[in-house]
């Protein structure tokens, strides 16, 4: 088992677990959160950014979606352990009945089935059915926050607005200014105005 302090919340996780990593780090700090709001995270693995949310925002109201009923218990147990309220889902997103939410977060599978990519990365996810579950779980003027790799930038943008998810905010990750970007921060508003927001870059540094 290993452990992670998060401020005032601890995160443990196993192996073949998410690793706590400077995406999901990024996500949580970049995502929009306001107090009361409705989180739900999907694909939440052992809780990590349930967590994060929860040591930024005020009476939250958590929820985290896992594939894997090995994670998932591991995602209850971190809550529990934290003294955070909130409910973890085993199953499948795509079949699982979704919660309502304020917000939904994600750091979903970086590359389609078959690519080579990232280890943590490597099983498919269907983009266009991601956005789709998440517009499907907001209501108007709902956030849906996520991290993405660069190079599959505009693919994530396109597949927002198919789902009626204007892109709003975006923000590129990197480890130093002479290195490119490793992952791109999207938050878009359901039913929300064309206009995105370009911010500075986040730099590890």
């Amino acid at each position: 088992m290993r452990q992670e302090e998060l401020g005032k919340y601890t995160y443990r996780w196993e192996e073949g677990c998410f690793p706590l990593g400077a995406d999901s780090l990024a996500l949580g700090e970049f995502v929009t959160l306001r107090p009361g709001d409705r989180v739900l995270d999907l694909g939440c693995g052992a809780g990590l950014l349930l967590l994060l949310c929860a040591r930024r925002g005020e009476k939250l109201t958590l929820t985290g979606v896992e594939l894997d009923d090995h994670a998932a218990a591991l995602a209850r147990e971190n809550l529990d352990r934290n003294g955070l309220a909130g409910e973890i889902l085993a199953g499948d997103y795509g079949v699982v009945p979704l919660p309502q939410a304020e917000v939904v977060v994600s750091n979903p599978p970086w590359y389609p089935a078959g690519q080579k990519g990232d280890a943590a990365h490597v099983e498919g996810c269907d983009l266009d059915a991601l956005c789709r579950l998440a517009a499907g779980a907001l209501g108007h003027k709902g956030r849906f926050a996520l991290v993405y790799p660069p190079a599959r930038l505009a693919e994530l943008l396109a597949a927002l607005q198919r789902a009626g998810l204007e892109p709003k905010r975006l923000r590129l990750c990197r480890h130093r200014l002479d290195k490119p970007p490793y992952a791109a921060l999207v938050e878009a508003v359901k039913g929300g105005r064309p206009g995105l927001d370009i911010l500075p870059d986040r730099l590890e540094e």
